[in-house]
């Protein structure tokens, strides 16, 4: 990181899977994690933790595993599942992680990808 003053800053993010298959799983989750990270030019060393949720109906990874996969496996990550809300979109995988970063908060790029855009129309990419 820079000279700058750095925060804690939490960044968002969500993919939709197309299935519930475990590389479909992995692949989508390494997507959302590396678009992220490049969106926000964050450095492994500066991710705090990560925490991920999945519907109710994603069940053949957890998607840490993936975050494991790019690297961070010195990082705390968490998984848990999203609340079952009648008419809520389903197969999506959701981040929020927490990083060291010399961005202000209002220039925090949250990555929404493919279907997900729709859960927030308003910071999808």
């Amino acid at each position: 990181m820079s000279e700058q003053a750095t925060a804690v800053r939490a960044v968002r993010g969500a993919i939709q899977l197309d299935v519930d298959e475990r590389e479909h799983v992995l692949a989508s989750t390494r997507e959302l994690v590396t678009a992220v990270l490049e969106a926000n030019g964050i450095d492994l060393a500066d991710v705090i933790s990560v925490w991920f949720t999945a519907t109710p109906d994603v069940r053949s990874e957890f998607p840490a595993v993936a975050a494991r996969e790019l690297g961070m496996g010195d990082i705390p990550l968490m998984c848990t599942q999203e609340l079952d809300v009648v008419g809520a979109m389903p197969l999506v995988i959701r981040l929020m992680a927490h990083v060291n970063t010399a961005l202000p908060r209002s220039e925090i790029t949250h990555v929404y990808l493919r279907g997900a855009a729709a859960l927030r129309r308003d910071l999808a990419q």
